[in-house]
Order: C-alpha cells, then structure tokens, then sequence
C-alpha cells in the first residue's frame, strides 16, 4: 500500500494536494495541523503530537500533508512516496496571504475551534510571518535531508510549478 506526504511551505497547497490524492485513491487523509493544534491555538507537545502521528500513521495507506520536523522521523519512515512542493516565493507568498485573509473574512473554523482573524494576521505569530522565516530554510533543507540514507525507501516528487503537480495528478488517476 501506499502511504504520501506532502511537504512544503505554508500556502503552497500541501493540504488540498493530499486531500485529493486520498480522495482519488480511496485512502485517509491525515492533516498534521488538526494533530498539532489545540483550541485556542495551542500547539501540543513534542510529546503529545509523536503519539497522535504514531497512531495516525498506523493505517496501511494514507495522504497526509505538513513539515512538523519533531514527527518527520516518524512519518518519512513509514512513508512510501514524497511530494515536495516547491512553488515560487510570489506564489506561496499571494496564496497564503488570500487564503488567510479569506479565512479571517469568513471565520472559517479550522482545527479544533481555531479560526484565523486580521489581527492575528498581521502579528507576530502571523502565519504570513512563518512563511517569510521558512521559506528558503526549507529549500536549503530538504535536499539535505531527502540525501540521508534512511529516507532512501522514498519515491521523491518535487513540483515547482502547479501544472506540473496537475500533471502528475491527473496520472495517479490512470495508474
């Protein structure tokens, strides 16, 4: 069986990518954040969280999206193919800033009673932040870490671009 992860920065679509290969596939869905996050955004522990990937991941197959670097361990191991999503600054940037303040607007509830509001996007702990002080880092890591001989197992896809990822979509479809 096949179990994917989608990684990226925040906005580059990691979440919607994942939904629609389990959706495709007829497998879970696991969205890291919803493990992450409790009411009033508080982020569980390191602890707390291997517990919630552990269980989670148990499935024999799976599509499940996010960068949590104290689960990664967990999940590249178990993981069968990776998705990186490696999308242009402007992009990631335009899209998580329309996403956010759509979210804010509409008071969408996301993960446990959180929702997203205006003030908390333009402050400190903004997510548009977390995207200007993970972006490149993450484009620095990734290739390091994809080099390591314990995530060898792994089928690596790396889109840079949308189509690209449409593409290789439209595929799974026929494989």
């Amino acid at each position: 069986m096949t179990r994917y992860v989608v990684i990226g920065t925040s906005g580059s679509g990691k979440t919607t990518l994942a939904r629609q290969i389990a959706a495709r596939l007829g497998i879970p869905h696991i969205e890291l954040d919803a493990l992450h996050w409790d009411p009033n955004w508080t982020s569980v522990g390191a602890e707390v969280m291997g517990e919630r990937v552990s269980e989670a991941i148990q499935s024999a197959a799976w599509a499940l999206d996010g960068n949590y670097s104290k689960v990664r361990h967990l999940i590249w191991q178990r993981a069968t193919h990776l998705i990186w999503l490696d999308y242009s600054f402007p992009l990631v940037f335009w899209r998580i800033f329309s996403r956010t303040l759509r979210r804010a607007i509409t008071r969408q509830e996301l993960w446990n009673g959180n929702r997203e509001s205006l003030r908390l996007m333009f402050s400190r702990d903004s997510v548009l932040v977390w995207v200007l002080q993970t972006y490149w880092r993450r484009r620095r890591e990734y290739p390091e870490l994809l080099a390591r001989p314990e995530y060898s197992h792994l089928t690596v896809f790396r889109f840079r671009r949308p189509g690209e990822t449409e593409r290789w979509l439209d595929g799974l479809d026929k494989a």
